[in-house]
Parts: C-alpha cells; sequence; structure tokens
C-alpha cells in the first residue's frame, strides 16, 4: 500500500485527501437547498408569497442539481399565481415542462398552466393545454375551470376563433350559444350560427326562441341589377415603373388579368360586370384616400386588397356600407370574423387543417397516433392547432406535436430527432417552405416499408424541384391542396386557351384565382343580388370552372373546399 501510494502523482494525491471533504461539502450543500426548501414551503403555507419565491427560485434552476427542483418551481408557480403575478408562473411552468419532463406532478403543473393562460387571456392554449389531462382524473375539474373562464369571455372575436378550432367540443358551442344569446339582436349570420348550434349539440331549443324570433341586424336590401359594378382594390404601383417593383408585383398583374378573363366571359354569357381598378399603392396611406372616394361606397361588391394592414380598414369601410368585400388571397380566419360583409375566396389555413385532420381520421384511422410538425408561423401554427383539435375530436391523438423554423438548420434538425415514426399512423408537416419536404422524407425512409407512416403535406411539396418524383408519388404520401386543378379539364383548356390568346403567355396560379373568384361571387350577385350572404350560406357547394369548388355553408366566411389528392403513376388522383 506504502507502495502504491508513493507511485500515484502529487496533484492526485491532493485530489484523493481532498475528496472526503468535498463529500462533506456536497452533502451540507444539499442539507442547505434541503432547509431553504422547507423554509419556504412554510412561508407559502403562511402566505408570505413573495418572500417563498424569493427563497425557491435558486432552487428550481437545473444548474443548482436540487433534487426537488420541479417541486420547488411549481410552489414558486403557485406563489406567482397567489399574487397575480401571471407572467412569472407561466415562466416557470414552461421551465418544468422543457427542463423536468418526467416530473411525476406533470399533470397538476398542466392543469395550474390551463389557469394561467386563461388569465392572461390566451383562452386557445388554455384549452389546448388542458386538453392534454388524463379524462379519467381531470374531466370534471377541467370542463368547471373552461365553464367558468368562458362564461366570463364577452370578445366576439375569440368565441368565432374558438368555435372554428374547436368545432366538436359541446361546452364551446353550449357557452358560445349563451354568448349569442347575449347579444341580441343578431345579425342573420349570427342568428344562423345559433340555430346550426342548437342543433348540433341538441341544446334547449325554447331557451333560445325568443333571439332567434326577433328581427335579424340583416344586410341591406338591393333590388337586381342588369349589370353590377365592383370595385377592385390591388396595389398595382403604377408611379414605380421600375422593374424590380414590376417583378415584385407579378402575381398583383396576374391576378387582375385574370378578372378581366373572366369579366369578357361574364359578358359573353349575358351577365356584364363593370370593374373599376384603384391602385392602393404599398402603404395604407394610399388606400385610405381610396375609401374615401365617393363612388366606392356605391359598388356592389369590392375585391382586395391582398395585404392584412390594408384588409382590415376595408373590411371596416365594407361593414360599414354594406357591401361585400372578398379577399383573393389571405388564409387570415381572423380578417373575416364578426363581419358578415368579409369573406376569403381561399380556405383559411384552420379551415384547412380542419378538413385535413378529418380525411386523416378516416383514411388512416384514429388506433394509433399522429405526429405534427408545422413550420413556427401564423398560417402554420393556425393549421396545427385546428389540425390537433380536429384530430383530437374525431378520437385521435397526437403522439408530438414541434414547431420548427425552417431556415435555421438546427431548429430543422430537432424537429426530426427522435421522433418515433413507427409507432405512429401519420406524419403531418405543415410547412410550405422547400427544405421542409427532404428531412420529412429522409426521416420516413429509416422506418422499415412495414411499419412506414402515411405523409400529409401542403400541395405545394409537388413544385418542390429538391424531390423526386419516386418520393412525391409514394404509396402513402397525400397532399392537402387548396389549388390543386385538373390540367385535362375541358373548361380548363378553354380557360388557358382565352388567356395565352390575351397575354401571350400561359395563366399563372394567381391568374386562375382572380378568374374563378369573379366567376363565382357575379354569379352570386346575379342570382341573389348584393346581400347575398344568406342565399349563400345554404347553397350547395358550387364546382369550379378550375379548381374544385367553393362553398360557404352554415355562415361560413372562407371556402370550405379543400382537395386531398396523390401522385400516382405521375398522375394525380383526386382522393377528397
Amino acid at each position: 500500500m506504502t507502495h502504491f501510494y508513493r507511485a500515484v502523482p502529487s496533484s492526485l494525491r491532493r485530489l484523493l485527501l481532498l475528496w472526503p471533504w468535498a463529500l462533506l461539502s456536497l452533502s451540507a450543500a444539499a442539507q442547505g437547498q434541503l432547509t431553504r426548501y422547507q423554509t419556504a414551503k412554510t412561508q407559502l403555507d403562511q402566505g408570505h408569497y413573495a418572500v417563498a419565491m424569493q427563497e425557491l427560485q435558486p432552487l428550481t434552476q437545473p444548474v443548482n442539481h436540487f433534487s426537488k427542483a420541479p417541486d420547488a418551481a411549481y410552489l414558486y408557480a403557485v406563489a406567482a399565481t397567489r399574487l397575480g403575478q401571471w407572467a412569472e408562473a407561466e415562466q416557470m411552468l414552461n421551465l418544468i415542462r422543457n427542463q423536468y419532463p418526467t416530473y411525476a406532478g406533470l399533470n397538476e403543473v398542466l392543469y395550474l398552466q390551463g389557469q394561467v393562460s386563461f388569465e392572461q387571456g390566451d383562452y386557445d392554449t388554455a384549452l389546448r393545454t388542458l386538453g392534454q389531462l388524463p379524462a379519467e382524473q381531470y374531466a370534471a375539474l377541467r370542463e368547471a375551470m373552461q365553464a367558468n373562464y368562458l362564461a366570463k369571455l364577452k370578445d366576439r372575436a375569440v368565441w368565432q376563433r374558438l368555435r372554428q378550432r374547436y368545432p366538436q367540443s359541446k361546452l364551446v358551442g353550449r357557452l358560445y350559444a349563451d354568448f349569442l344569446l347575449a347579444s341580441a339582436p343578431l345579425l342573420d349570420a349570427d342568428r344562423q350560427q345559433l340555430d346550426a348550434l342548437i342543433t348540433q349539440f341538441k341544446l334547449e331549443r325554447s331557451r333560445y326562441t325568443a333571439v332567434l324570433a326577433t328581427a335579424p341586424a340583416a344586410p341591406k336590401a338591393l333590388p337586381r341589377k342588369g349589370t353590377y359594378n365592383i370595385g377592385v382594390l390591388l396595389p398595382f404601383e403604377l408611379q414605380d415603373n421600375t422593374w424590380q417593383t414590376r417583378r415584385k408585383n407579378q402575381f398583383v398583374t396576374d391576378l387582375y388579368a385574370g378578372l378581366r378573363l373572366a369579366q369578357d366571359s361574364l359578358q359573353r354569357a349575358g351577365h356584364p360586370v363593370q370593374l373599376f381598378a384603384y391602385d392602393t399603392g404599398a402603404d395604407t396611406l394610399t388606400l385610405k384616400s381610396v375609401l374615401t372616394l365617393p363612388e366606392l361606397a356605391g359598388m356592389d361588391m369590392i375585391v382586395g386588397p391582398v395585404y392584412k394592414s390594408g384588409a382590415k380598414l376595408v373590411a371596416r369601410f365594407a361593414r360599414e356600407h354594406q357591401i361585400v368585400c372578398i379577399n383573393p388571397l389571405s388564409q387570415d380566419a381572423s380578417l373575416v370574423l364578426d363581419n358578415a360583409y368579409h369573406y376569403l375566396y381561399m380556405p383559411s389555413a384552420a379551415t384547412q387543417g380542419r378538413l385535413a385532420a378529418q380525411f386523416a381520421a378516416t383514411a388512416f384511422g384514429t388506433g394509433r397516433p399522429a405526429i405534427l410538425l408545422h413550420e413556427d408561423a401564423k398560417d402554420d401554427n393556425e393549421f396545427a392547432l385546428a389540425y390537433q383539435a380536429a384530430y383530437e375530436e374525431a378520437g385521435g391523438k397526437i403522439l408530438t406535436s414541434r414547431a420548427f423554423r425552417p431556415d435555421d438548420p438546427a431548429s430543422l434538425t430537432a424537429a426530426y430527432t427522435g421522433l418515433d415514426l413507427a409507432s405512429a399512423s401519420h406524419l403531418v408537416v405543415a410547412s410550405d417552405n422547400r427544405k421542409a419536404g427532404p428531412p420529412a422524407f429522409a426521416a420516413l425512409g429509416t422506418v422499415p416499408s412495414a411499419t412506414r407512416p402515411a405523409l400529409l403535406a401542403p400541395g405545394e411539396w409537388l413544385d418542390n424541384p429538391s424531390l423526386g418524383a419516386g418520393q412525391l408519388g409514394g404509396p402513402s404520401v397525400y397532399y392537402y391542396h387548396p389549388k390543386y386543378f385538373d390540367a385535362q379539364r375541358p373548361s380548363y383548356r378553354r380557360f388557358r386557351q382565352l388567356y395565352l390568346a390575351k397575354q401571350n403567355l400561359p395563366p399563372s396560379s394567381f391568374a386562375s384565382q382572380g378568374f374563378e373568384l369573379l366567376l363565382f361571387f357575379s354569379s352570386a350577385l346575379q342570382q341573389f343580388g348584393p346581400a347575398f350572404q344568406s342565399a349563400l350560406a345554404t347553397a350547395p357547394p358550387q364546382p369550379g370552372a378550375i379548381f374544385e369548388g367553393l362553398s360557404y355553408p352554415g355562415g361560413a366566411h372562407d371556402n370550405q373546399v379543400v382537395p386531398i389528392v396523390k401522385l400516382s403513376n405521375l398522375e394525380f388522383q383526386l382522393v377528397r
């Protein structure tokens, strides 16, 4: 033993001598942490919340290696809620979920986080968080909390958004019906929604009879006319003739060319409309000056604008003057909430998510869970929220849900790391960024074909040159594709021929959208007059001349037709 000791270097001998003291020091530190934790619990029990938070805060951090760190973090969040410091509570609850994902009290964390989100007015996050709790233990508590907070909600726009994201929730439906009951007199669209809620959730109709019978604040009735005047508000930017601006605005030029071609077709069919184009420029100042023009208030319908800031201004103008306004490109459902005069030509991102999830529940079943990845951008976040809500309403479960930034390689890699793809029925990737597709197919390629999940992705992936036909046409690869059209359809071929003759180049998707938009809504004008909202709500889906169709049932203000397609033998197959 003596010889061994002498053979050890002097530096190591010093470490060996200090090791017992280090163990004693660590033990003392751990005891000190435990004493501090017990003191903080006492302070919390005595109502000294700020003091408790001060004691607990250092114990919550992973770097301090306290054995009860997640408990300390939870108690810190409880103390913060007692003081009404909701942001501090949320931050600590997020720390538990991110740093201590195996914490035994995670359900209590989710329950408290639901309350914190409600208190901050983030109703959607609250409902989504509470939805992760096991029903057998928390169903009654969860519903009681939801009912308590939702009963206080007075914001119509938030109600509309919740109704879109949770269309099968009886609690949301019943409380929204109560909100409408308290909001009388109602617009005709609101009365239709209330009637649909009563029918869907079998609510007691006698409770709502009075408000349903009340004369609605209906859109103005206007006589039918031989021709209709339509204002087109687009950012032509005619004052800037540089090639950069012309290139940037090519989509505007194409959209307007499609509108003009539809006008010619309507004229030949004996249903003339007059288009009055206004240059809204690239800023809201120009648009505001356009909205002051007296003739605009006399239009029968308005198409445009294309930018969100301008869309809100025009939506307000449309409601004040009772003129239907059609947004030609946006997928933002929030633009048309609580406005009987504002429509989206496109399906909103939320509608796409809901209908895609309904397809998945039918096509892939709900016996195995889904994996949901989405770009961290507004439309894709809206899609993901609606997808998860609808899939869970259908009886399915989301195994993993992650947001990613496709232009950040680390974020994109992290999104696909550690996924249990073999246990999933399908993978959903909500991002039209070209960088999102290749890693999805790479990840699926690592799974044996016998257990490989299906893939559901945006139709824009079909135009991604980084993806091969063998990948895109895989046997279990599907696309939600609002802009899908059959290039062999006679009506499209006729449109393409006419467009080529006029413009000397083939039509872009923007030109096709402009053409289809004007044909559909001009037909509504001709059949029902400018106040066509009620008729549109009860009309059956209409097939499109180019795309698969348009439908606005039950008071919906975005198109409810979302085709699902797959590629088979290099040919498109419409599966929904």
